[in-house]
C-alpha cells in the first residue's frame, strides 16, 4: 500500500497515530485521469482516418519546397485545452486543463500505468487535498477511512462524464502530437495504441473489494493492506485501489467503454 523505501514514490499512508495531515497525495486520482485524461485529450483510435496531403506550390522546380515547422508540444497546449474542453462540462477539467505540457504529460502518465509504475511525477496537482486517514476499530482491527476513499469521488465523477464518441472524433487532429511525445519515452517499434491498451488491462485487473472497508495493519511506521492479494498489486493498480469500491466501478466501467468505442488492440489479459 505505500512505497517507504522508494524515494521517487511518497508514501499516501501516514505515520501510524497521526493525524495525516501532511500525507496529502496524489493516489487513484493519478490513475483514473492519466488514461482519462488521454481520452479526453482524442489521441486513441485503432485507425487514424486517411488524410490528404496537398501538394506544396513550388515556383522553382530546382529548389526544395520549405516544411511547414511543427508546433513544439508545449505550444500545443492552447489547441488541446481548446479539444479536450469539449469531453465534460465538469467545471473541473477545466481546471486540470491549464496546467503545461499537457500531452506529454498525459503520455507519459499512460505509460507509467501500462508499466505499474506511478504516475504521480506528471500528474501531481491533481492529489487530494485531504489526509489519509485510518479507522482502528476496539479489537485493534484497522481499517481504511471512507472518508479517504470519498476525496477521489470528484475525480471518478469527472471522469465518468467523458465521451467516448467525442474522444474518437478528436483523434486525427491530435495524433502527430502523441506520437512525438510517445516516440521521446517508448522503446522503438512500441505503438501509443498498444501502451494504452495494456494500461487499460492494468487497471482493469484491478479486483473490486467486496464491503465498504479495506483491512490494513501496520508495518513499521506505516500500514499496508492485509490482505496479500491487494499488498500484491503494482503501485499504479493501488492507486486505482485506494479510490475506494464505488470511484473503481465508475472508472472501470468507463475504461471498458472507452476500450471498445475506440477499438483498441487486444491484450493479454492479466492477474491483479
Amino acid at each position: 500500500m505505500s512505497d517507504p523505501i522508494d524515494p521517487t514514490e511518497s508514501s499516501e499512508v501516514p505515520q501510524r497515530g497521526s493525524a495525516g495531515k501532511k500525507a496529502a497525495l496524489v493516489g487513484g486520482a493519478l490513475v483514473a485521469v492519466g488514461v482519462g485524461a488521454a481520452v479526453a485529450l482524442g489521441l486513441f483510435e485503432k485507425e487514424p482516418p486517411p488524410v490528404v496531403a496537398v501538394a506544396p506550390i513550388i515556383e522553382d522546380a530546382g529548389v526544395a519546397a520549405p516544411v511547414a515547422p511543427t508546433a513544439s508540444l508545449p505550444e500545443s497546449d492552447g489547441r488541446v485545452r481548446e479539444m479536450a474542453s469539449r469531453m465534460s462540462e465538469e467545471a473541473e477539467l477545466q481546471r486540470w486543463l491549464q496546467e503545461k505540457d499537457l500531452v506529454r504529460r498525459v503520455t507519459a502518465a499512460v505509460n507509467n500505468i501500462a508499466e505499474g509504475v506511478s504516475p504521480r511525477m506528471v500528474l501531481g496537482f491533481l492529489g487530494p487535498a485531504d489526509g489519509f486517514q485510518v479507522v482502528e476499530g476496539k479489537d485493534k482491527s484497522v481499517t481504511i477511512d471512507p472518508r479517504s476513499h470519498a476525496r477521489y469521488d470528484l475525480v471518478a465523477r469527472v471522469f465518468g462524464t467523458f465521451d467516448a464518441q467525442v474522444a474518437k472524433s478528436m483523434y486525427r487532429d491530435l495524433k502527430p502530437l502523441i506520437d512525438q511525445a510517445h516516440g521521446e519515452i517508448a522503446p522503438p517499434g512500441q505503438t501509443f495504441d498498444s501502451t494504452l491498451s495494456r494500461a487499460i488491462q492494468h487497471l482493469l485487473a484491478v479486483p473490486v473489494p467486496e464491503g465498504a472497508a479495506l483491512d490494513v495493519q501496520p508495518q513499521g511506521a506505516l500500514y499496508v493492506y492485509a490482505s496479500p492479494e491487494l499488498e500484491g498489486l503494482s503501485r499504479a493498480q493501488k492507486h486505482l485501489l485506494r479510490m475506494g469500491p464505488q470511484n473503481i466501478r465508475v472508472i472501470q466501467a468507463k475504461l471498458r467503454e472507452l476500450q471498445g468505442a475506440l477499438g483498441l488492440p487486444p491484450v493479454a489479459a492479466e492477474g491483479p
